[in-house]
This record gives structure tokens, C-alpha cells and sequence, in this order.
């Protein structure tokens, strides 16, 4: 008997003889999209579009009462109706890959307010070929700005081997490879996943699931981090210091840039709680968490300049200007690499006195953004201020 490692092998090379040689016939492994629905009309249509590419497409319905899985049928999908109860991301997403049959293939998980970059089967077949992993990631745009560019990015891990693989999580849930399964993991190039939502979704479920979710397991440092960060946004600033401090405290919490995102949700809560002293030391871990990404450096440079520390401002922010790349282990803010740090180096160089270091910040800012309008009224501002003090 063999244990089950979880792994593929996308590519069967078979051989035969013809006319006294032997001759190479490529097989190509067989991709699956799976997904879960309820209510999502009007995302239908769209998302079979953008996953015809599979060779065969997997939907949960958990309850829609519009024309979801009408629409699925008719487009190609098979639909299957059943109930959740108690309602758990994890235990609906096993029961759509459920409906994935059994077999050496590869499995795509999605939502239907997500569609795949045309092209994308290609390029993960070449992904998946050339490493060999039985589990990929692929770029993920989770929110898109108003001129069509990327907004909030990272690198999401939905795509895995058939066999050896389950989803875990009440909510914000990950996939994992089961007992025995021998994890092996690369990133699919070329394939981006945009996330393109209906605005008006209720996000009133994410809190009670994930206060479930740290009570089942009060020592998971994933739940504890989600938790602390949902507070925030719904402005319970005590409840976000009470449950971030928490998460940080937590043995399981070791991910560095996740401890540093940790420290800028605490920082923040802080900032509207009045605590400024308690938020200018978090702000500054944060950077020591992880001082290799922008979004640390930004937080801070952010935080000294509302305190006008314009030095301070200008060094957390060239600090962030140093580092050349985003990310491709954690989220990325576009603001990082847009022309905002510029923009705030620009007024915080003014400040000092520095009206030669301003302008230049202010047209650097300005090439990034060529359309903002205030941006370039600073620019003529500080061009205009050096000619009258004849320092151009």
C-alpha cells in the first residue's frame, strides 16, 4: 500500500513505436474549477466566462433563492443545493471540492465575484509542469482602483492537488494538506485572480464567525489577527487593543510581516483611543517586525508627520523609498508604490526649510500622478517660492 503525498504529476509521457521509432505523445492533466454560491446573479455569467477555460466547473449552491444556479446549469456547471449548518466557510468549500471527481487533476478555487486574467490555464500548466508542486499560488487583486490599475494585492494560495487537501477555517479559511501529504509549493506566474465585488454586500457575518472562531481555538494566532483587525474596521478601537495585543502575545504568532501588520492595526487603534505615546512605539516595532517592506515605513512616516516631526516624516519615508519592490509574501497597499510617499516628503521638506528637496519631491510625485491637480499646484508653489527667493 502507498501513502498518499498529495503530490501530481501534471504530465504523462507515453511511448510507442511507429515506423521503427519511437515518438513522444504529451498528455495533459485534467484542471477543475470549484466553487460556493448563494445569491450571486449577477456575477454568474461573468465568472463562467472567465473560468471556461477548465475542463470542467464545480458550484455548492448553499441557498440562493434568485436565478444563481439557474444561470450555472444553463452555462455548463455542475450545481449541487445543500445547506450549511452551522454555517462554516471550511465545511462548504470541502463539500464543493467533494464534488470534484476523484482523480489525478488539479483544483481551482474561486468565487463567482472573481475572474481569472484570459490565458490562465496555459499559464498554470506551465507552472505546474515546471515545479511540480501540489500547491500554487497565483497574484491576487483584491481590490481595483478607480482607473482600472491594481488596488490591494497578494499572492493567495487556491490551487492544489485533488488528493490530499482540505480547507480549514470558520472564516478567513486556508487550504492545508491533510495527514501524510508532503507539501510542496510554488507560485503560478502569469496568473492573476481579480476580485470584482458587489459593493453593497453585507460584510455582517466576518465578526461573530471569526469571535467563534478565537473561542474554539483561543491560541490560533491567524484567527486572533483577523479578529483584532475586524474590530478596527467596524471602529472598536478597545476591543481591536484588547485582541491585537493578544494576538501578538500568542507563541503561534511568528509570521513577521503579519506581527507587523499586527503593530499598525494596534498603532491605529491607539492613534483614535488618544494613546499617541503607546502608537508611536507600535508604529516604530512595526518597522522592527518587518522593516523590509514599505508599508511599515509608510505607517510611520504617516503618524510622525500627523505629529509634525517633518524629520521624521522624511526619514521613515525615504526609508520606504529605499526598498524597491512589493511584496510576495503579504499584502501590498498600492498606495506604497504610488506617488504618495513622494507627495508627503514634498510638504514635510517645506516644513524644514528644504524648498530644493520639496520641488523635486513634488515633480516625482507628480511624474507617478501627472492628472492630480493639487499635486501639481504644490510643485508650482515650491517652483515659485525658489524663484522669488532666487534659489532657482
Amino acid at each position: 500500500m502507498q501513502q498518499n503525498t498529495g503530490a501530481f504529476i501534471p504530465f504523462y509521457n507515453i511511448f510507442y513505436r511507429h515506423g521503427g521509432g519511437r515518438r513522444r505523445i504529451k498528455i495533459i492533466m485534467k484542471i477543475y474549477v470549484y466553487a460556493i454560491s448563494k445569491n450571486e446573479e449577477k456575477f454568474a455569467c461573468r465568472w463562467l466566462k472567465s473560468m471556461a477555460e477548465a475542463d470542467g466547473i464545480f458550484v455548492l449552491d448553499t441557498g440562493s433563492d434568485d436565478d444563481t444556479v439557474k444561470l450555472l446549469q444553463e452555462g455548463g456547471a455542475t450545481v449541487k443545493q445543500a445547506a450549511i449548518e452551522p454555517w462554516r466557510f471550511d465545511s462548504a468549500r470541502n463539500a464543493a471540492l467533494d464534488m470534484v471527481p476523484d482523480e489525478d487533476c488539479l483544483c481551482v478555487s474561486t468565487d463567482l465575484d472573481e475572474v481569472f486574467l484570459p490565458g490562465w490555464r496555459a499559464k498554470l500548466e506551465e507552472a505546474a509542469v515546471r515545479t511540480r508542486a501540489n500547491l500554487l499560488s497565483c497574484y491576487y487583486v483584491w481590490s481595483v482602483m478607480p482607473d482600472g490599475s491594481d488596488g490591494i494585492s497578494f499572492y493567495i494560495k487556491k490551487i492544489h492537488a485533488r488528493r490530499g487537501f482540505a480547507w480549514k477555517g470558520i472564516v478567513h479559511e486556508v487550504v492545508t494538506p491533510s495527514d501524510g501529504t508532503v507539501l510542496s509549493e510554488a507560485i503560478a506566474e502569469g496568473v492573476k485572480l481579480v476580485h470584482r465585488p458587489d459593493g453593497s454586500k453585507s460584510r455582517a457575518q466576518y465578526l461573530p464567525l471569526l469571535e467563534k472562531a478565537t473561542r474554539e481555538e483561543p491560541q490560533n494566532d491567524r484567527n486572533s489577527f483577523y479578529l483584532g483587525r475586524e474590530y478596527y474596521f467596524r471602529a472598536m478601537y478597545k476591543e481591536a487593543e484588547r485582541e491585537l495585543l493578544r494576538h501578538l502575545s500568542l507563541p503561534a504568532a511568528t509570521w513577521a510581516e503579519e506581527r507587523s501588520a499586527s503593530r499598525r492595526f494596534l498603532a491605529k487603534s491607539q492613534v483614535m483611543l488618544g494613546k499617541k505615546q503607546a502608537a508611536r512605539q507600535n508604529f516604530i516595532m512595526g518597522v522592527g517586525e518587518y522593516p523590509y517592506s514599505r508599508e511599515p515605513w509608510i505607517a510611520l512616516g504617516e503618524f510622525l508627520y500627523s505629529d509634525e516631526d517633518w524629520q521624521g516624516a522624511i526619514w521613515a519615508m525615504q526609508n520606504a523609498l529605499a526598498i524597491p519592490r512589493p511584496s510576495s509574501s503579504y499584502l501590498n497597499d498600492p498606495a506604497s508604490f504610488s506617488s504618495y510617499p513622494y507627495d508627503v516628503l514634498s510638504v514635510a521638506y517645506f516644513k524644514t526649510g528644504d524648498a530644493l528637496s520639496a520641488l523635486e519631491c513634488a515633480d516625482a510625485a507628480l511624474f507617478l500622478s501627472p492628472g492630480d491637480a493639487r499635486i501639481s499646484a504644490n510643485a508650482e508653489f515650491f517652483r515659485d517660492f525658489l524663484r522669488k527667493n532666487r534659489a532657482l
